[in-house]
Parts: C-alpha cells; structure tokens; sequence
C-alpha cells in the first residue's frame, strides 16, 4: 500500500470579509470560521468512519480480527484490505490522544483490542523474519485476520515498532496517571519493550521509506519516529521501574543519523537512495509526528517552529506549484494542494489529502509552540519561507508583544487554514476520505474511505483547536553528539501474555484538565488528580454538563453580551443565534455578565463573546478563538471564567 491521504468536505462558498475589533486581527474571521464549521462537521464523521475500519465490530471490517486496523474497505484497485502495522500505529496514537483529552469507554474498549492484537501480531512469524530476534517486527503488513502476509513487497519497514511504542507509551501515561500503573507494567510494558528492543537492534539497518517504494536506504520519517520511541520509552521504563539502557545509549545516535538528512540547500532530503530530489512530504509527517508541545523551535529534531521545519516546509510544498493543474496560477505563500513527491507516478502523481492537511497541521504545531514560547525568530535558514507570506520580513527575533509577532502569526495561520481549505474543496459532501484527488480536475482517486486519511483530519483540527498531546520530553537533553556511530546492540524479546484488561479502569474522581497555549485559544488535556492511587474512585461519570460562562467586559446601558460558536447550541458563529448573558451580577467593582449552558461531556468547542448595542450592532472581541473541553468526569457542572480580549 501506498501511505494514506486526508479528505475533507464540502467547498466554501465567497463571503465578505469581515474583521474583528482589537489589535489581533486576523484575516477574514468569516472565512475562519467556515474552516471551524467544516472541521466541526467533518470530525465526527472521520471518528465514525476510522473506527468502521476497525474489526471485529466495525461494519467496514468485515472479517477482520478483532483490534486490527484495515487501511481501507477497499479490496480491489487498489486492495488495501490488510492491517498495517505503521497506519494502525497512526491511527491509534490518534485514538489515545483523543481518548486522553476526553474520556471514552468505547475507545478505551477499541485501544485494549488493540493492544492485545498487537501482541499477537508480534509473534507472527513473516517473511521479514521471526519473533526470537525481532525481525520479524519490521514486517509492513498483515492479512486482515492477522496471518502473515506472504506475497511480494516492500519489507522490511521500520518505522512501525516505533510509531506502535509511541502510541502505547501515550496510553500507558494515562493508566499511571489514572492509579493504574499496575495495568501498565504488566500488559502494556512487554508490548513496548518488544518494540523498544527492535529499534535499538535495527534502527542502523537501511529499509524501505514511507510510501514503500525505495529499499536500500534511510528515510527521515522513520529514523525521527525511531528518535522519539527511544526518548518516551526510556522515561517510561523510569516511571514504571524497569530500565531500558540500551533507549539511552542509542538515542543520541539516532539523533545523529536524522542530521544527515538536512541538505544545504535548505530541506530535507527525505529518503536516501531514492534517485529523486529528496523533496519529499514524508519530511513534514517526520515533523509533526514527533511534535511535542513543550519543545524550543529545535532544529535538531526538526520541530515545527524551527527553521529547518519552515524552510523544508517551503520547499516541499513549492515542489508542487506548477505541475498540478489545479494548482495553476496560486501565488507563492498561498496554500495549494500537495503530494507525495513531485517524481510520483502512482495513480498518475497526484495531490494527497494527508499531505495537503499535514502541510496545514505543521503550521498550526508551530503556532501553538511560538505562543508558548513567547516569540517567533526568523533566521537566514528560514527567511525565504517568511518573505512569502510577509514581504517585509527581516532576521531577528519578535516578542508576542510587538506587530511584527501578531503579523507574522497572523499570516502563518492564514496560510495554514488555506491547506484545509483547499483538500475541504475538492472532498465529496458526505465527507468520505479517499486517498488522493485529481492532479487535474480534483476528483477523489484511488483507496476510498482510507482510515489514515480519518485520523490525520481529527489531529490536524485538534492543532488547530489548539489541542495538543502530551510532550514526549524532546528537551530533555536530546543533544547531537560530536561523534555519530552506527553500532547497534542485541534485543531481547519475550512474549507480551495479554488477553484481557481489568474493567472499569475509569478516570478518578476529580481529573483535572490542565491548559496550555495553543495556536487558537487554550488547548485542554485531561489528566489524573495527583491523588490517584491504585484504585481509581467510582462515580457515574457525567453526560452532560451545565457550564457556566463569567465574562468580565465594561459594558453601558442598552448593551447585551452573547456568546456564540462551533456548537450549534452555540449558534453555529451565527451572531442572531448566540446566548445572551445574564447582567445581575455586574456591579461597579465586578463587571460580570453569567450564563449557564449544557454540553455533551467530552465536546470540544470554540467560541467568542459579542457586544450588542441597542440598535442591533455588533462588536467582536479579538482574537484568537475560545477553545474549551468539556469534562468527561462526575461533574455535571463547571464554571469557565473569561476577560473580554
């Protein structure tokens, strides 16, 4: 199979521009908020759909083992009815995430499978190899009922033991956290230290890249995935007690090997031994694969906000400017559709919804990192980049504070909301995800309802809501070493005994969310009380919750305050639809404006407050967006306190 694409639905129609009051202004907040509405409306439908590719129960999956991942329903031109260990591993980092920031018995039922087929699919002996050495674990793909697949392909492949690990690692966080660390270290950790065991003995080995096309050689996005699963698993093996010596000495290695990727003419060379540029969108996935939220603009690691990341970023995407029809006549710094690599073949060479959308989710990383850091710089590595979206553009370095940090943020979100917009323009109105769209005309190509193409569109409107996972811990010391070594030590690899998970391994009582800034507003993750203990609490966790608003906002006599957003409770942006606020409790020491509002638990939602003076006019409050989850705990009520921005 060839790696998978997202899609998004329904094209936008020409509106007025119209700006919001204050000094951060973004573009077209009518335009914004029609990328808010498609997102909204298509995330459940990609939810829905990826976990239809999911056996046994899923209706799409027919005939697959439980826990499996099936890329696509489809099972001729192409056949892409066979679970993959790099996609599955994508799609279910996906699901954690999204089960993390808002608790879901269904998907913590979804992951467990998971789990358990993964332990089992360890073993299976392939034609990469056996279990008693690890070898076996770099086989790409296996049947839908979890034999071996024994035909011709790409294989080895070497990404999927890391990207699995990262996703179990992320899960397995949420049980310690949670009072279950016992659930983690005796079902979860084996499967892990397989895969852990695999990239330190391995991880030097040349294989095929992402799209299964180039053997031989290195590809960026596996040994940055290889990277990241050697950093989380040894802090991991800390919190549970157990060690994993062999993540520590060869990480810095690997570290190492991604430098060599970087070419001086300013990208990444994605895969070695290719006979191609190098210009490559598996360069963007290695960046915001091992994104982490608390990272510096690091360009070892080629975080989103480096320079490297923008510059690559650039490049990439200008590889596709002027040899797709559809692309014809956008300038440089517009968004366009973008592929795999400008050489492909496969299908015709067309653009890729995955690509075109990671394009969009790097951006929106980028924005979430430089809103925690407090400044952006622009370097000479990363000016061309800049000079595209800000013609004024100069080196140096720009604190939050000043016009240039809210021009240059402004232009970056522009750009990146044009990329959703883009794939969202050339995806069917029932929002199915196929693989590819027409270099041409537009039209979806090959794979249909690829669950890849699901997961990518859920992170990539997570980024945007400024919802972001867990950091990995890429500060923590990740430094290049002065001296690169290829050797590799032996792993060692014990059957994972896991058939079954404990029941009712519920959040405890109390979980908190924790915030963090994010490109759009606060990003919410759900995490354990400190508290937590062995057992977690019982409670009956809430289905809907009354939350209410307190917004502080100088107001005069004849003025209502309202809040309207993404929710259709919430007016759906249309400003004659929203809540209005109560004043009862505004005095001239508390200038408060309250209104209490119920919620599916677990929703995530965006919004802003609106003044609305006596004849009717209406006045904005600035920008960025509001962005808020609502628990999925006991509570059935919360209060959210907000100062008119």
């Amino acid at each position: 199979m060839h790696s998978f694409s997202l899609l998004l639905a329904g094209a936008f129609a020409v509106q007025p521009i119209l700006a919001l009051p204050g000094s951060v202004t973004h573009v077209s907040d009518i335009s914004k908020r029609s990328v808010d509405t498609f997102l909204a409306s298509e995330s459940p439908i990609a939810l829905a759909n990826l976990l239809c590719n999911i056996g046994s129960a899923g209706a799409c999956a027919s005939g697959a083992g439980s826990g499996l991942v099936m890329a696509s329903p489809s099972k001729t031109s192409p056949d892409y009815f066979y679970t993959w260990t790099r996609d599955s591993a994508l799609t279910f980092k996906c699901i954690v995430d999204t089960f993390i920031n808002s608790y879901s018995a269904t998907l913590q039922v979804e992951i467990e499978n998971y789990i358990i087929a993964q332990a089992k699919l360890q073993t299976v002996s392939n034609p990469s190899g056996s279990f008693s050495d690890g070898s076996g674990l770099g086989e790409p793909k296996f049947n839908a009922d979890g034999t071996a697949f024994t035909g011709s392909w790409g294989r080895p492949q070497r990404d999927g033991p890391a990207l699995r690990a990262t996703a179990l690692i992320a899960y397995s966080r949420w049980l310690i956290a949670n009072g279950y660390t016992s659930t983690a270290s005796s079902l979860v950790w084996p499967v892990i230290q397989n895969d852990l065991s695999y990239v330190t003995q391995y991880w030097s080995q040349t294989g095929y890249d992402l799209w299964e096309e180039v053997g031989g050689g290195y590809s960026f996005f596996t040994v940055a995935a290889q990277h990241r699963a050697l950093v989380e698993g040894a802090a991991l093996a800390t919190q549970l007690g157990k060690t994993c010596s062999n993540c520590l000495t060869q990480a810095p290695q690997v570290l190492c090997l991604l430098q060599n990727f970087w070419n001086s003419g300013g990208y990444v060379v994605s895969n070695t031994n290719s006979g191609r540029t190098g210009k490559d969108a598996n360069s963007i996935l290695g960046s915001i694969h091992t994104f982490d939220p608390s990272a510096a603009c690091d360009a070892s690691t080629f975080q989103p906000c480096s320079d490297r990341a923008l510059a690559n970023h650039k490049s990439v995407v200008d590889s596709f400017r002027s040899i797709y029809t559809i692309n014809s006549g956008i300038a440089a710094g517009v968004a366009v559709a973008v592929g795999r690599y400008a050489e492909d073949s496969y299908y015709g060479g067309n653009p890729w919804y995955l690509n075109t959308l990671a394009a969009a989710e790097l951006l929106y990383d980028a924005l979430i990192q430089w809103n925690n850091i407090g400044s952006i710089t622009i370097t000479s590595v990363s000016l061309a980049f800049w000079k595209d979206l800000y013609s004024s553009a100069a080196v140096g370095t720009y604190a939050s504070s000043t016009s240039t940090y809210t021009t240059l943020y402004n232009a970056v979100k522009t750009y990146a909301d044009g990329f959703v917009t883009n794939a969202a323009t050339y995806t069917p109105s029932a929002g199915n995800l196929s693989e590819q769209y027409s270099r041409s005309t537009g039209a979806p190509l090959s794979a249909a309802d690829l669950t890849w193409s699901y997961a990518a569109l859920l992170t990539v409107a997570a980024r945007r809501a400024g919802v972001v996972p867990a950091s990995w811990g890429e500060s923590g010391g990740n430094s290049v070493p002065s001296t690169c070594s290829t050797s590799t030590v032996s792993g060692t690899y014990s059957t994972a005994s896991v058939s079954t998970f404990p029941a009712n391994q519920t959040p405890v009582t109390g979980v908190v969310t924790t915030t963090a800034s994010g490109s759009t507003g606060t990003a919410t993750t759900t995490t354990g009380t400190s508290s937590a203990t062995s057992t977690a609490s019982s409670c009956t966790l809430a289905t809907s919750v009354a939350v209410t608003f307190d917004e502080i906002v100088t107001t005069t006599y004849g003025q209502t305050i309202k809040i309207v957003g993404s929710d259709s409770i919430l007016g759906s942006w249309n400003t004659g639809s929203g809540t209005s606020l109560s004043a009862s409790g505004y005095t001239s020491s508390n200038h408060l404006w309250a209104g209490t509002i119920s919620f599916p638990a677990g929703e995530v939602i965006q919004y802003k407050y609106i003044n609305v003076a006596s004849d009717g006019t209406v006045t904005w409050e600035a920008d960025p967006n509001h962005t808020y989850t609502v628990p999925a705990t006991c509570a059935t009520a919360v209060t959210v306190s907000n100062t008119w921005q």
